[in-house]
């Protein structure tokens, strides 16, 4: 990896964890720590932060970085023996020096290949051998752009059962003058009731209470509106049907000691995932996920956005 101011560059981060800091020519920017294979900076080209990251964020292992956009795997939620949300947001990935070819839709030189694989330890607490390999790029327009390759390395015939999320914290002006567009109409489980199944009933979503939903078969693109800022994210996704919503809102920001307790109104996780349906594969199978982010200026239509406008320039 080159030291150039286009291109990437690895260095020491917050408490001299290594990080890769990618450029591109016409200025945005974006940071990836290898521990957690986690991307904790976006900028765009007038140097505008695009991803939340806490200021009480702890960057220190074993504890997971809050904000950003933490991996999600071998599991999204709590379930059985491992902790929450797996374990591939605290493990050190490394910088792989051997990638696959790569379909690319540009010719980036800001990127950067990780990988992951399981140590003995990681094998106490699930028993499957596994290559997970992270491309992160951004385009020469400054969109973010994560592939995910999960692929079963087993050698004892097993096949293996996993669920996953890019857990992306967006950075908005007031989550109170947020709206998503893409999920309305749309079946989603609320976590914040017993994963009961619901309809989504709004023409768009909006926020004024806690928020925690996994909405099922959604579209492959979903526009996040901020009207102060006349800024719309537009994510777009492959091999991630569903998408995870969630602010904590004020009571459940105090009770977590790595967030403060008014960021909740500066952020907003709208995350890729494949929870419903968890994926199998079998040794030698490979899984892929994608998902790509860009920041597009937007403008009022009539006091609000014209979300239909966005999603068919983008």
């Amino acid at each position: 990896m080159s030291s150039d101011k286009v291109g990437a560059e690895l260095c020491k981060g917050i408490n001299g964890l290594d990080k890769v800091v990618l450029r591109e020519s016409r200025g945005a920017s974006a940071e990836v720590y290898l521990y957690g294979g986690q991307v904790t900076s976006w900028k765009n080209d007038h140097g505008e932060e695009l991803l939340f990251v806490s200021s009480k964020a702890i960057f220190k292992p074993p504890k997971a970085i809050r904000g950003g956009i933490p991996i999600c795997f071998p599991q999204f939620g709590s379930h059985v023996s491992l902790e929450q949300h797996g374990f591939a947001r605290n493990r050190q990935w490394s910088i792989d020096t051997d990638p696959p070819p790569f379909p690319t839709n540009s010719l980036s030189k800001a990127y950067v290949d990780l990988i992951l694989r399981p140590s003995e330890e990681d094998l106490k607490i699930w028993a499957h051998s596994f290559e997970f390999r992270l491309r992160v790029a951004l385009s020469p327009g400054g969109d973010l752009m994560l592939t995910s390759r999960i692929r079963n390395t087993s050698a004892d015939g097993k096949p293996f059962t996993f669920t996953f999320a890019y857990h992306t914290y967006f950075s908005v002006s007031d989550i109170s003058e947020v709206r998503i567009e893409g999920l309305e109409t749309l079946d989603y489980l609320d976590n914040l009731q017993n994963k009961e199944r619901f309809t989504e009933q709004g023409d768009a979503i909006t926020f004024e209470s806690e928020v925690d939903k996994i909405y099922l078969s959604t579209p492959t693109k979903i526009a996040i509106m901020d009207h102060e800022k006349k800024r719309t994210f537009v994510l777009r996704k492959d091999g991630l049907p569903d998408a995870v919503v969630w602010n904590p809102w004020d009571k459940k920001a105090k009770q977590m000691a790595d967030f403060g307790d008014d960021e909740y109104k500066h952020m907003l996780c709208v995350e890729a995932a494949a929870v419903e349906k968890p994926i199998t594969l079998k040794p030698g199978e490979e899984w892929k996920g994608r998902q790509e982010l860009s920041a597009v200026p937007s403008s009022y239509c009539s006091g609000q956005l014209d979300p239909r406008k966005v999603l068919l320039s983008c």
